[in-house]
């Protein structure tokens, strides 16, 4: 796993139990991906708030935008630490989640490069199901959430394209 370390994260809560993972999507631009084409490092760029925002015109919008995720997942599987498990990231925003408030307290965000309305790879749900199985075995987590449940109508990610039963077979776990 490769470690970059992201600005964008704080202290929990004293007292609260990691117990939700939030899934997320993201690509920058949307829907180019890979080092090759120039896709992947922006996401990095974004969360280490070394951004241009003049280097691509769909980059305007998240100049100042201050945002982290705990993990990211690349197309080719490859994985990346941004912030430590113990910390809060700045990933899911204004959330709620059964009943609770501030879902950055109490979750582990986790970015998978995609769009909301593509289909993610083999490696992609591979590495994901290794991490998700190492923070079920680390944490007292209860739920695994899309962005789009923890704050929906205003976010669609991951998307209609993430499939629910092929993690959930991978990890043979029912939450």
């Amino acid at each position: 796993m490769k470690q970059r370390l992201s600005p964008n994260h704080d202290a929990r809560p004293a007292g609260v139990e990691i117990s939700l993972i939030v899934l997320h999507s993201i690509s920058l631009p949307r829907g180019i991906y890979g080092k090759e084409s120039g896709g992947g490092s922006a996401i990095e760029r974004l969360f280490c708030n070394s951004l241009d925002p003049a280097s691509h015109p769909s980059f305007a919008a998240l100049e100042g935008l201050r945002v982290s995720s705990h993990f990211l997942i690349r197309r080719d599987g490859e994985l990346i630490q941004f912030v430590p498990v113990e910390k809060r990231a700045w990933h899911a925003g204004a959330s709620r989640w059964r009943g609770r408030e501030r879902c950055n307290d109490f979750s582990v965000g986790i970015e998978l490069e995609g769009t909301d309305d593509s289909a993610f790879s083999r490696d992609q749900y591979s590495r994901l199901a290794r991490l998700v199985k190492r923070l079920l075995a680390q944490y007292p987590i209860r739920g695994i959430a899309a962005h789009s449940d923890v704050a929906p109508g205003r976010k669609t990610d991951p998307g209609t394209q993430f499939d629910w039963a092929r993690l959930l077979a991978a990890l043979a776990y029912k939450i």
